[in-house]
């Protein structure tokens, strides 16, 4: 996995990036700038494997930065963002790993995931070999050690494997199976599409050599994981007891990232309300630990940016919210906090109908100097 850091001095862009690049999963986003004084500032601290510079940014250009970036260190790759083919030459004169134009797509992304692990290849040519990878945050993608997307058979194929998923290695009645799936069909038809449909899974897992197993047992059957790493196996395997004891951050950290959305994003399964939220839970104690240690650190840009991660997928979420605008206040950015108050305030109201909590809002009034946030 590649730590990246994004320097877009458009917002919207930058938001973009963070998502495409942060849905790969190659990467690690531990920095994102729309001011590339701020990011060359930071570049000694993060330590990124690789930068995604815009070519043209004002107070300093993608070119310029990048050569002050290789002063730091000449083992950080550049790839440039740009909307011009013809800053392509200009770019490879600065030891550039590669150039995108603009709008980034999954599929450059994976290019340059392609090309960082071919520089990464041992002197002997040897290939590391590759594994199937399934992701349940975010959305569910079930991908061959080729990198191409698995097509279910059915709908019902595609359920079924994920309720196995967040029921790993624990029993499940055939019956509570059927009920699931089959609930408005006669007992003998709805056993007999169980059992194809569990066909179909055990197939997809063996043409593919994804190395997980559905086994039978007396009374139904369980879904049994082994050591594979899958996001969701990953945190149910998770102790949130000792998550604030841990000295392994950099495993809280790779936890954080797998982490690209809500569980089976898009998928309208009545049953995974529980699970999503539960999960919700765990990403939020493990962020919320992890920036706890940054601020701790003075490491005001790591602590920003998880918030910002965290915040496009809650966006709404009060305390996060909270946090972000106290960070903002402790480095007297009462710009921003004026900013991001006024959006977060309208879309609470748009999306849910109600105004801010009024704690929140004295809170941020002492922030302004202001006697009281404005309602609209």
């Amino acid at each position: 996995m590649f730590n990246v850091v994004i320097v877009e001095d458009e917002k919207p862009s930058l938001e973009l990036m963070k998502v495409v690049i942060g849905r790969n999963l190659h990467y690690t986003i531990i920095g994102a700038f729309t001011n590339p004084l701020e990011a060359l500032a930071s570049m000694p601290e993060l330590t990124p494997d690789i930068v995604f510079l815009d070519v043209e940014m004002p107070k300093m250009n993608g070119l310029e930065l990048a050569r002050k970036i290789h002063e730091i260190s000449r083992q950080i790759k550049i790839v440039f963002t740009t909307a011009y083919k013809h800053y392509a030459l200009e770019a490879f004169e600065v030891n550039a790993l590669d150039y995108i134009l603009k709008p980034v797509t999954p599929a450059a992304i994976e290019r340059i995931t392609e090309r960082m692990a071919l520089q990464l290849l041992p002197a002997s040519n040897e290939k590391k070999p590759r594994h199937a990878a399934i992701q349940c945050f975010g959305s569910f993608e079930v991908r061959s050690s080729e990198g191409a997307l698995i097509r279910f058979q059915t709908r019902k194929t595609e359920e079924l494997f994920a309720y196995f998923l967040c029921h790993a290695n624990r029993e499940i009645g055939k019956w509570q199976l059927m009920d699931l799936l089959w609930p408005d069909i006669e007992e003998g038809r709805a056993s007999h599409s169980l059992h194809q449909t569990i066909y179909q899974i055990k197939k997809m897992l063996k043409e593919h050599a994804i190395s997980l197993d559905i086994q039978k047992t007396g009374e139904g059957y369980i879904l049994e994981t082994g050591d594979m790493n899958v996001d969701v196996l990953d945190y149910q395997r998770l102790d949130l007891t000792r998550a604030g004891q841990l000295a392994e951050y950099r495993e809280m950290e790779r936890l954080c990232s797998m982490y690209r959305g809500q569980l089976l994003e898009g998928k309208p399964y009545l049953w995974k309300v529980s699970h999503e939220e539960a999960f919700g839970k765990q990403y939020t104690a493990l962020t919320r630990s992890l920036i706890e240690r940054d601020l701790s650190q003075d490491n005001w840009n790591a602590a920003e940016h998880r918030l910002d991660s965290y915040l496009a997928i809650y966006p709404l979420h009060e305390e996060m919210n909270g946090i972000l605008m106290d960070l903002y206040a402790s480095r007297g950015f009462k710009e921003k906090i004026a900013r991001h108050y006024a959006r977060f305030e309208e879309d609470y109201r748009r999306e849910l109908g109600l105004e801010l909590p009024q704690e929140l809002s004295s809170r941020i009034s002492s922030y302004l100097g202001q006697k009281q946030v404005r309602r609209k």
